[in-house]
């Protein structure tokens, strides 16, 4: 049967499309458990607006999610540990739990039978409970790579890789250079011989120097 977008109007299907994009699925990977195309769903997403605005909720939900975890990795940030233990409830303590939610559960469900509502409350209320006993805390340092990913992305003017462009710009400078000499050199063999191609062999050992020199350490 053909999927059809009267499917997915409704307060729990947009839910559904929208916790499909939280997740981080694709929207190839949205319109395959839809029953759709990818261009059906670009279809919908044009035409009706409440499916758009439930698949870009999703979706900035986890863009911001991420760009948090980057932002506290990028910083360094504070990570808290607990270690719990296991500790078995006082009788009557635990007696007046079951006894209240037994009550509560048997007015929500009066067709149950008592059998059914012991069951439910043994495994709503077990006979113990975890409690905290330690708590660690551990200074995350920057993340160097994270710090120099945002601000590559978040401020490219200022935080453009300029060490690289300029490598790459003298780089090729010395490669047009040693061109150029090149070029002299079978020139000056041609015109004055072998004395000249001495004196360009020492000229291109001091561009070569000079230009170990500049590079960065």
């Amino acid at each position: 049967m053909r999927a059809s977008h009267k499917d997915w109007h409704s307060k729990e299907q947009l839910e559904k499309l929208q916790s499909w994009a939280r997740d981080g699925l694709t929207d190839d990977q949205i319109a395959s458990n839809v029953g759709c195309s990818r261009s059906t769903l670009n279809e919908w997403k044009k035409r009706y607006s409440d499916i758009s605005d439930a698949l870009k909720k999703g979706k900035t939900v986890v863009n911001v999610e991420v760009e948090n975890a980057l932002l506290k990795k990028a910083l360094g940030t504070t990570v808290k540990t607990t270690q719990f233990k296991m500790v078995k409830i006082d009788k009557d303590v635990l007696q007046a739990k079951r006894n209240q939610f037994a009550n509560a559960y048997k007015l929500d469900h009066p067709d149950k039978t008592r059998r059914e509502i012991m069951i439910a409350t043994a495994l709503a209320v077990p006979t113990y409970e975890r409690i905290p006993v330690v708590e660690t805390v551990q200074e995350v340092a920057p993340d160097t790579s994270a710090a120099i990913f945002w601000l590559k992305n978040r401020l490219p003017e200022k935080y453009r890789d300029q060490v690289f462009r300029k490598l790459n710009l003298a780089n090729a400078e010395n490669a047009e250079l040693d061109q150029e000499l090149k070029r002299l050199k079978i020139k000056s063999l041609k015109e004055n011989g072998q004395d000249m191609e001495v004196l360009l062999d020492k000229m291109l050992d001091v561009v070569t120097k000079e230009d170990k020199k500049d590079e960065p350490k």
